[in-house]
């Protein structure tokens, strides 16, 4: 049976499928129990947030046997509209252990030995891991938290189009930022704009939180609304994401509430400079720690290297609450290269908590052969004064 709420056909599951299990039968596993939502989404199509409180696993070998997938049965409809996956087991919350349903399912299929699974997930706490652990010994579960997300890097032309409409969910919450964001009107009041206007452009829920703070409390970067009133003269920034199909583009803008002050102005530019010189380096090929080391330049000349406070960017596309970050990590100390087909957010955060200011400035990319394609966000361009 088709599912009828299915974002991609099932033959390009399979195909990630096939990829999934090539890269790890070469890293020497003999199986997977992911346990991850955006894993089951991406391998399986199976679309739910409810890992988080409810233990899920997708269970497949390294061969051709067919995945099977475990679920609380209350969730067992969002199964059926949403994933090819035929082989369904359920389980009842509090009267049975979703450990031993797992290890049960892993039993009948053979798997044993060497198990691949997520252990850094949000939907892998500890006292479900050990618990998982102990129920499968004496096969062990190791780490394939990183070698699973990568092959959700690079995203084909389905997934494109999707981040391509989520873009424009965000560009809508990017204007009614524009729009609303005026002295004497509520933090709460900008974010509530911005989040409507995207809901009513078509926009799924995102999986973190809108983040917007301005005046006192810019400097924090990871601020989310308060019932503070805006002032004039403030600097205010935020983030959020459009979202289509689980895929999430990121809008990030700072702007100034009327006329800032001179020393608001020269963060900016700073942020500016900083974020214009990581574009500028970001090409195919480019080791990601050498555009974290561009962007770091325009800073140490203004002596403000250390008020650079988060990675320069990371990876974006699929995501569940509470995080959308991928396993692409654009920073000092990463191996990673750049390559097309890549979708991620650059951001320049400066914060100076002493003073009371802060700018996040930045957006989502999209890497082509030819280079960098801004999808949504402000990006490196003049201060924006409303």
């Amino acid at each position: 049976m088709i599912p009828t709420h299915a974002a991609f056909p099932t033959a390009e599951h399979h195909e990630r499928l096939g990829r999934a299990r090539t890269a790890l039968r070469e890293a020497g596993f003999a199986g997977c129990v992911s346990v991850a939502p955006e894993h089951h989404y991406y391998l399986g199509g199976y679309d739910s947030w409810v890992g988080v409180n409810s233990p899920q696993a997708l269970i497949f070998g390294i061969g051709h046997d067919e995945p099977t997938l475990v679920v609380r049965d209350v969730d067992l409809p969002l199964v059926r509209e949403t994933s090819w996956i035929a082989d369904v087991r359920t389980y009842r919350m509090h009267a049975e252990d979703p450990a031993a349903v797992i290890a049960a399912a892993v039993a009948a299929k053979g798997l044993r030995g060497r198990l691949a699974t997520e252990t850094q997930s949000y939907a892998l706490p500890l006292a479900l891991g050990r618990r998982l652990a102990d129920a499968l010994a004496p096969s062990t579960l190791d780490d394939a938290t990183g070698l699973l997300g990568a092959l959700r890097i690079a995203k084909s032309a389905r997934e494109m189009a999707y981040l391509a409409v989520a873009a424009r969910h965000a560009v809508a919450g990017l204007a009614a930022f524009r729009d609303t964001a005026r002295a004497r009107v509520t933090e709460i009041a900008v974010a509530a704009a911005i989040e409507g206007a995207m809901r009513l452009a078509g926009s799924d829920y995102w999986a973190i939180p809108t983040e917007l703070a301005g005046g006192p409390r810019a400097a924090g970067g990871h601020a989310t609304a308060t019932s503070r009133v805006i002032g004039s003269g403030e600097l205010i920034h935020a983030e959020f994401a459009g979202v289509e199909r689980r895929y999430h583009a990121v809008g990030i803008h700072t702007l100034a509430v009327g006329q800032p002050a001179p020393a608001a102005r020269e963060l900016y530019e700073a942020a500016r400079a900083s974020l214009g010189a990581g574009i500028a380096a970001a090409r195919p090929g480019t080791p990601v720690e050498a555009i974290e080391e561009a962007s770091l330049v325009p800073l140490r000349a203004r002596g403000l290297e250390h008020r650079a406070m988060m990675r320069f960017g990371y990876g974006i596309g699929i995501a569940y609450p509470p995080i959308w970050l991928e396993n692409l990590q654009i920073c000092r100390g990463s191996p990673q290269r750049l390559g097309p087909g890549m979708v991620f957010v650059l951001h320049a955060c400066l914060e100076l908590p002493d003073e009371r200011l802060g700018v996040v400035q930045g957006g989502t990319y999209a890497l082509n052969d030819d280079g960098l394609v801004l999808l949504v966000g402000g990006s490196d361009v003049p201060l924006e004064v409303v």
